[in-house]
């Protein structure tokens, strides 16, 4: 082994402490643990890559919002399971402002983080039809999804879009569909890993799709209007969003306060449901859990059953945050765009040191610079690439946690700071030349 910035021994003995079968698919947590340990024992601060922790300051709309909550007593009440009435009502209006979706305020309801929505989606879902017993997963995407899905013990397939862009799409999914087992479609978008964006053509083949064979299409929208190659962020004016929700009735959105509003720490976030989903009977769903209506279900036994509801103070602090962004008052989507300026600094230190973009074409276009991007070096799978580079200071993930068919890692910029930029070159340029003379 080289002279590397972390002594090779820290690093393998740390790896011995977690106690995993392979350092190259551990779990997102399980390497922000594994880099903490090695931090500790060495004093060297890693080039950390791997979680997608906001790296910018609270929204302060959000902040002043739930001080004065605080202050109006709000932490001795137990807040409305399906939330309280401005952030319903503020929260309907978002979607339609910057989306061009109408949907009532009934079916906007607060949860625990994006985790949570997507927890109860997964399970009301499931639970419609006794024959519809698995979720299907366009890929890559988010890995604790998936995680979700054994604690659950439910059933998933899942497959990468990569290769099944645009009109494509269509025959892969139906190849799915077409068995009559799908409860659910799963998709990030913008993506993570990735940072592919479905288009309109896209997102129309799955509306399509949802009606033809009627399943529930999930839309996760954690990184909301960051496609930066388009401004997004004006309310009531074109572009908008783009979602599947202008092709179907079919659906689900979870939109998250911990990337476009940088409030990671409170864990607030709205599971929004479509009118005609709402109120939706199933016989299954109401033997299964006694209750009629989708919604519902989701509000009164699911998540009444996990949290009681989500933090009152911070519904007020989401409730302010919409409707500033509503209102024109606050621009959310440029406090953001440091993610894409810093996505391109990155990139470019990583190509011009032997790296390559695994994922570095949307569609025709050159992917967009965003909170994260995905890499690989030549003749390393990803396992190894990221074993590799622990010595170098330098974290991710595997891409194979994501359900990526390709080797290499995701690298996230949220939490790499730009006075790190130096030394992420220098310890670049020195792996590159312990390795390239493999090439």
């Amino acid at each position: 082994m080289k002279n590397t910035p972390i002594p090779e021994s820290v690093v393998e003995e740390k790896i011995a402490a977690l106690e995993v079968d392979e350092i190259g698919y551990a779990s997102i947590r399980e390497i922000v643990q594994l880099v903490s340990s090695i931090e500790a024992a060495t004093g060297i601060k890693y080039i950390r890559m791997e979680m997608g922790i906001p790296g910018l300051p609270p929204s302060q709309v959000g902040v002043e919002a739930e001080i004065e909550a605080l202050r109006n007593q709000v932490a001795s009440i137990y807040p409305q399971i399906d939330g309280i009435p401005s952030l319903k009502k503020e929260a309907s209006r978002f979607v339609k402002l910057f989306m061009n979706i109408d949907v009532k305020p009934e079916g906007c309801i607060p949860t625990v983080g994006s985790m949570e929505g997507s927890y109860a989606a997964f399970l009301v879902t499931a639970c419609r039809e006794k024959e519809r017993d698995t979720a299907l997963f366009i890929d890559p995407g988010f890995p604790v999804q998936k995680q979700q899905m054994m604690v659950m013990g439910q059933k998933y397939q899942s497959f990468d879009v990569f290769d099944f862009r645009g009109e494509k799409l269509r025959n892969k999914l139906e190849s799915y569909l077409s068995k009559g087992n799908i409860c659910n479609i799963i998709y990030s978008n913008p993506n993570n890993p990735s940072w592919i964006c479905l288009t309109d053509e896209e997102l129309k083949i799955i509306g399509d799709l949802a009606n033809k064979y009627d399943v529930v299409v999930i839309e996760d929208l954690a990184y909301f209007a960051m496609d930066f190659r388009q401004d997004l962020s004006k309310p009531g004016v074109p572009p908008y969003q783009p979602t599947v929700a202008r092709y179907t009735g079919n659906w689900v959105l979870m939109i998250s306060s911990s990337k476009v509003f940088s409030y990671a720490g409170q864990r607030i976030g709205v599971l929004i449901i479509s009118d005609q989903l709402y109120h939706r009977h199933s016989q299954n769903l109401s033997d299964r859990l006694h209750v009629h209506g989708f919604g519902n279900a989701i509000v009164h036994r699911v998540l009444y059953a996990m949290t009681s509801g989500t933090s009152h103070s911070s519904q007020f602090a989401l409730a302010a945050m919409f409707k500033y962004a509503s209102d024109g008052a606050y621009d959310f989507i440029g406090d953001v765009k440091e993610y894409g300026a810093k996505a391109r600094i990155m990139k470019q230190l990583f190509v011009s040191n032997g790296f390559e973009l695994v994922y570095e074409n949307d569609m025709g276009q050159p992917i967009g610079d965003g909170f994260y991007f995905t890499i690989a070096y030549p003749g390393m799978s990803g396992a190894q690439l990221l074993h590799q580079l622990l010595y170098y200071g330098i974290s991710a993930i595997s891409l194979g946690n994501t359900g990526s068919s390709k080797e290499g890692l995701r690298a996230c910029v949220s939490n790499v700071r730009r006075d790190q930029f130096e030394d992420l070159e220098t310890r670049l340029n020195q792996f590159h030349r312990d390795f390239s003379v493999n090439l």
